[in-house]
């Protein structure tokens, strides 16, 4: 029997005008966590759709072996059938269903037409116990975290008699705690056997996890580490994926640090649903020209609802409160209106509400500001494609055209047309909530840049990020939230990792300045 449960031998995919894996091979072993790290666009998840038959046999070259034998997967069904199951960054459940329906979804306990409810929600109790969800099978989806969805997504596979299991990305979403306990189940996983693939971006959880590292660059294999034989170093690790070393994960700032340029007066939110329910407590906070303020906070800290809440109230119930942008009121009561008052805002879910995934990278870019490519409202064209060409070329953005799709894009490049798209809107305030979420160290660097930049020509900006590291590292001043109120203030020279988690607790007390 061979030690290797997964061989992919010279795997190549053309799509028309760009090459997306060139003699890729990737051999896994039996038992064992196998990261597959590289910059968005390198071809991780081009390979496993290879591997899962998402992308059949016939459309590319090579071949795969698993455990020995030759595979022509046609389907992801006859991949699954020999027990590999993806689970995917976006998760595939329906919010509507129960825990159990989920699970069991296409893969039904039933008798002739009729579902056997009894087995299908004893046999889901017993997956649940496995992966350490202790919600009732029947609970809705709807009603979980993220972190709980992804142990359900697991709990899916483990139906299926998964052998091996490919997580994409499962950590982006979650916040520190979830993040340990998924490494937790993913390292039990492997001690009943069952050998894993873990695309992530998260270099220390890899690190932290991983037995063998194969790394990926411009769609082909770098190299592969054995973590038993030798440590392998965040540092080399992303050498590997950027092809040059990366002496700082954050560009140089010299900060020019103006007046006052937007103000958040007294501001107050409730739910939308339970309207006696307080998400926003009080908040004030001021940002001045030229600088970068970060707000810091746990899971449910009330960090989004804030930002959304200002932006055209797109959150929130009986929202009161002032903002004002060089010492006048404004009002931001719609989207129209806050865009008007020079407002923007990059979203955390770039996906559902940052850009259409089925129209091009030019119409993304200039949806959010026509008035400023039409006369008369006809679309200027020619303008349009000038503007898009120039935000593509500033912000590096990797594609063979504007004409491209976006939701054929990888994530760091999806990121970049959002960010794009706000630049376009020539805004005074920038408000980006997650502006990193699950894309490369590389591409970090890059939106890392475009931030600076953008403080440098005098913009506002509001950085809201779950990594402690990232808000550190970019903001001049920090606000830290916890239960919807300011904890907490601090100056870049007094910020680090213990002070900001002392607020984000509450254990810090509430600290002098805005919120006073």
């Amino acid at each position: 029997m061979s030690k290797f449960i997964l061989e992919m031998q010279n795997i190549t995919k053309e799509f028309p005008g760009v090459k997306a894996l060139d003699n890729v091979n990737l051999q896994v072993k039996r038992g064992e966590i196998h990261a597959l790290v590289g910059e968005n666009g390198a071809g991780k998840s081009t390979l496993m759709k290879v591997l899962s038959g998402v992308y059949p046999h016939g459309s590319y070259e090579g071949s795969i072996l698993f455990e020995g034998q030759e595979c022509q997967f046609k389907n992801i069904k006859e991949s699954e059938e020999l027990g590999i199951v993806i689970i995917h960054q976006e998760l595939a459940l329906s919010p509507y269903l129960s825990i159990a329906e989920n699970i069991f979804l296409g893969n039904e306990r039933h008798s002739g037409k009729v579902i056997k409810w009894q087995e299908t929600f004893s046999e889901s109790k017993k997956l649940l116990e496995r992966v350490g969800l202790k919600d009732s099978p029947e609970t809705a989806v709807m009603n979980i975290g993220v972190g709980k969805q992804q142990l359900v997504e697991i709990a899916k596979a483990l139906s299926k008699n998964v052998k091996l299991l490919i997580l994409d990305e499962p950590t982006a979403a979650l916040n520190e705690t979830d993040s340990e306990n998924l490494l937790k189940l993913l390292l039990d996983l492997k001690k009943q056997g069952i050998s894993s693939i873990l695309i992530s971006h998260k270099l220390n959880e890899v690190s932290a996890v991983s037995d063998s590292i194969t790394v990926l660059r411009d769609g082909q294999t770098i190299e592969t580490m054995d973590t038993s034989v030798e440590r392998a170093s965040e540092e080399r690790i992303i050498k590997g994926m950027v092809g040059r070393e990366l002496t700082s994960r954050f560009p140089d700032r010299n900060p020019n640090i103006g007046d006052v340029l937007f103000e958040v007066k007294n501001w107050n939110v409730y739910h939308p649903q339970h309207s006696d329910r307080k998400v926003i407590d009080n908040v004030n906070i001021h940002i001045k020209r030229g600088e970068i303020v970060g707000i810091a906070g746990l899971m449910g800290a009330g960090r989004t609802e804030f930002a959304m809440s200002m932006f055209g109230k797109t959150y929130g119930n009986k929202i009161s409160g002032e903002l004002y942008k060089n010492g006048q009121q404004v009002q931001a009561n719609t989207v129209s209106q806050a865009i008007e008052a020079g407002i923007a805002y990059v979203s955390e879910d770039r996906k559902t509400y940052g850009l259409n995934l089925i129209d091009d990278i030019k119409h993304n870019i200039t949806l959010s500001n026509l008035k400023r490519i039409s006369k008369n409202t006809v679309v200027n064209e020619n303008q349009e494609i000038v503007e898009a060409q120039g935000l593509r070329e500033k912000l590096n953005i990797k594609t063979p055209s504007i004409q491209q799709v976006v939701g054929n894009l990888s994530g760091g490049n999806q990121q970049k047309v959002v960010l794009s798209k706000w630049i376009f809107t020539e805004p005074d305030v920038l408000i980006l909530d997650e502006p990193t979420r699950g894309i490369d160290v590389g591409a970090k660097f890059e939106i890392y840049t475009q931030i600076n930049e953008l403080a440098e020509q005098g913009l506002a900006v509001l950085v809201i990020s779950s990594e402690l590291p990232e808000v550190l590292g970019l903001s001049d001043r920090i606000y830290v939230m916890n239960e919807g109120r300011i904890t907490g203030e601090l100056m870049r020279d007094e910020a680090n990792q213990e002070n900001v988690m002392r607020y984000m607790t509450g254990a810090g007390g509430t600290s002098h300045a805005d919120n006073r």
